[in-house]
C-alpha cells in the first residue's frame, strides 16, 4: 500500500497540532487542509471539495472540527469508503455517537476516535498494573483535574461561557476515558456542581461521586479555576506546553493489597497479610516517555492500512455517556445510573 495521505478537517488549535505531527512522521503525508475560514492554512473549504479534486486512494480523515461537525463530516467519509479519525468528543448526543458508529461498522469503515490519552504509557502502565492484580481487589479511586484557565482562554471563544462549554464536557470526558481504560466501567454517577466563582452560566466547580461495575467507589474533583497542580496535563509531562508539576498526581488506585499512584507510577503494596498495623513497600513502575498524539497519529496509519481501531465508535459513544451523565447530575443533584 502506498504512503497514508492525511488530510485534516479543521484548522483550529487542535488541528494546526495534527498538522505539525503529519509533517514530522516520515510514515505518512499531508495530503490537505479543509476548513471554511478564510484565514486557515487551507486549499479546501470543504471535506467535498477535497474529495472532488483528490479523489479518496489511500486517504484519511483527521476531524478537528468544532464538536457539532463531528458527525456530519465522518458520516460524509464512512458514506465514501474513507477511514477516519474523529476528535473527542465523538458527538455532541449518545445518539449522534451510536449513529455514526452504526454507520461505520455497516459500512465496514474504520472509524478511530481520538482519545489520545489511550495512547499515553503512563496510562496503559497504569492499566496493566491494575489488570495484573498487584493491587488486589480495587475498591476505592480517586481523581482530580484541578487547574486555573486564564481569562483570556474564555475571551478567545465566548461560547465556553456557555452551557456546553465547561470543564464537564470539555475536560472531564477524557478523565472519564482514563478511568474506564484502567478501573473498568462506570455505572452510576453522582455531582455537585458551582459557578460562584467566575459567575458563568456555565459551571467552574463539580464534585462527582463514581460506582463502577467492579463494584469499586470513586471520587472526582474537577474545578477550572482552581490554583492547583493537580491534573493530567500538569503532572504527567506529556504535553510539553505546560509546565510539569514534579512529584504530583491526579489518580490515586486503591485495592485490597495496594495502591497505585499516577502519573509518579508509584506502587505501595503490604509485602505481607494487609493491616495498617504492618508497613507498606514503595516502588515505582518504570515508564518510557512518548508523545501519545504521535503514537495515535501512527496507530491511525495502521488503521488506515486495514489494523483495528484501538478506540472504536461504540467505545467512545460510552465515555460520552457517562460523560453526559456527569453533567445531568451536576444539574439535577441526583444518581444517575449509566445504561
Amino acid at each position: 500500500m502506498a504512503v497514508p495521505r492525511i488530510v485534516v478537517a479543521g484548522a483550529g488549535l487542535i488541528g494546526r497540532r495534527h498538522v505539525a505531527l503529519v509533517q514530522e512522521n516520515p510514515g505518512c503525508e499531508l495530503a490537505g487542509i479543509v476548513d471554511p475560514a478564510p484565514v486557515a492554512a487551507s486549499r479546501y473549504g470543504s471535506i467535498s471539495e477535497f474529495f472532488a479534486a483528490e479523489g479518496t486512494d489511500d486517504v484519511g480523515v483527521i476531524v478537528a472540527t468544532p464538536n457539532r461537525l463531528h458527525v456530519p463530516i465522518a458520516l460524509e467519509c464512512v458514506e465514501r469508503g474513507v477511514p477516519v479519525l474523529v476528535e473527542k468528543p465523538i458527538a455532541d448526543t449518545v445518539e449522534d455517537g451510536a449513529r455514526l458508529a452504526e454507520a461505520a461498522e455497516k459500512a465496514g469503515v474504520p472509524l478511530l476516535v481520538g482519545h489520545h490519552r489511550r495512547y499515553s504509557r503512563l496510562l496503559e502502565a497504569a492499566a496493566r498494573t491494575v489488570a495484573s492484580g498487584a493491587l488486589g481487589r480495587v475498591v476505592a479511586v480517586q481523581g482530580s483535574a484541578l487547574f486555573h484557565k486564564p481569562d483570556d482562554y474564555f475571551d478567545a471563544a465566548p461560547w465556553r461561557r456557555e452551557p456546553g462549554g465547561g470543564p464537564i464536557l470539555i475536560n472531564m470526558i477524557h478523565e472519564v476515558d482514563d478511568l474506564r481504560a484502567v478501573c473498568g466501567e462506570i455505572v452510576a454517577v453522582q455531582a455537585m456542581a458551582a459557578n460562584g466563582t467566575r459567575g458563568h452560566e456555565v459551571e467552574d466547580t463539580v464534585a462527582i461521586a463514581l460506582r463502577f461495575a467492579s463494584g469499586a467507589l470513586g471520587t472526582f474533583l474537577l474545578s477550572d479555576t482552581a490554583a492547583a497542580p493537580f491534573s493530567w496535563e500538569l503532572t504527567s509531562g506529556e504535553d510539553r506546553s505546560y509546565p510539569q508539576a514534579i512529584d504530583a498526581d491526579c489518580y490515586v488506585i486503591a485495592g485490597t493489597r495496594g495502591s497505585l499512584r499516577v502519573p509518579t507510577m508509584r506502587l505501595t503494596t503490604y509485602p505481607g497479610a494487609p493491616s495498617w498495623w504492618e508497613p507498606l513497600d514503595t516502588a515505582v513502575v518504570e515508564v518510557e516517555e512518548a508523545d501519545p498524539l504521535a503514537r495515535q497519529l501512527a496507530h491511525f496509519c495502521d488503521v488506515i492500512r486495514g489494523a483495528p481501531p484501538r478506540v472504536t465508535g461504540r467505545d467512545a459513544v460510552e465515555t460520552l455517556r457517562v460523560t453526559l451523565a456527569i453533567a445531568e447530575a451536576s444539574r439535577t443533584g441526583e444518581l444517575v445510573e449509566v445504561s
